[in-house]
């Protein structure tokens, strides 16, 4: 494996970055300017029926399967695939295909559902509700207050607002489908695929707790994993992209 700047601690890696409900691939551009700074490849591609006009009558699968055609596409291999928030959803069923072509799997500040789990089941139920009251044309969309308040608790009302506005409304369908997830646990009990949980400690957008939180509550449901922790909201992608590039490399060395 290639070293970067004759410095032995740091590999380069194939960083593959997947977004988490309502942003699309583009939301993942500074972190990726600095990994790539660093000397690491980087793919940030979009879930189908995200981002700004795209369809959204589609259903977890199909967000899969565009990921795994994104990956066949490109030729990747030896993969560090992250999944952000929800797409921790994502990445869990992509490695059940591809295995042997994933280096690591890193979640950051994402859900790690057991079997037969979907989303909607483990965020809190007032948290549910609020978005199913704004369903439109099988959508929802987060409300700004949630976001200013939850999301980006670290960033001022400007950047809150100007970000709020790049976010486009979520298949419902991705939240509410219960994924089948037998063959990814049994890919991790057999050691078959290595995994960090990368926590950012400030994030509010689920009540903090060992009930209800991030951490450990999915971290403990990938067994043996490496933890790696960092200041920072549920989007430290978009307010602390340099920070978390360096942290992503923690989570996806070796």
């Amino acid at each position: 494996m290639e070293t970067l700047h004759g410095n032995s601690d740091e590999r380069r890696l194939v960083f593959v970055l997947v977004h988490g409900a309502w942003h699309h691939g583009g939301h993942w551009a500074a972190t990726a300017e600095e990994l790539r700074r660093r000397g690491h490849k980087v793919h940030a591609p979009t879930v189908t029926g995200h981002g700004p006009g795209a369809a959204r009558n589609v259903t977890h699968t199909d967000g899969v399967a565009s990921i795994v055609d994104y990956l066949d596409e490109h030729q990747l291999n030896e993969i560090v695939l992250v999944g952000h928030s929800f797409g921790g959803t994502i990445i869990s069923k992509v490695a059940e295909q591809i295995p042997d072509r994933i280096r690591r799997l890193v979640y950051f500040n994402a859900f790690v559902l057991p079997d037969g789990g979907s989303v909607f089941d483990e965020i809190p139920r007032d948290m549910a509700r609020m978005m199913r009251r704004s369903l439109v044309d099988g959508t929802v969309m987060l409300p700004f207050e949630m976001w200013r308040e939850r999301f980006v608790n670290d960033a001022d009302l400007a950047v809150a607002t100007r970000t709020f506005r790049t976010l486009s409304p979520e298949p419902v369908a991705m939240l509410e489908d219960h994924l089948d997830l037998r063959q990814f646990y049994k890919l991790l009990d057999a050691g078959r695929l290595r995994s960090s949980y990368l926590y950012a400690t400030d994030d509010n957008s689920l009540p903090p707790g060992e009930a209800s939180g991030w951490h450990p509550r999915f971290s403990s449901r990938l067994g043996l994993c490496r933890l790696v922790q960092m200041p920072g909201s549920h989007e430290a992608l978009l307010t602390r992209p340099g920070l978390l590039a360096r942290k992503l490399v923690e989570a996806g060395r070796d």
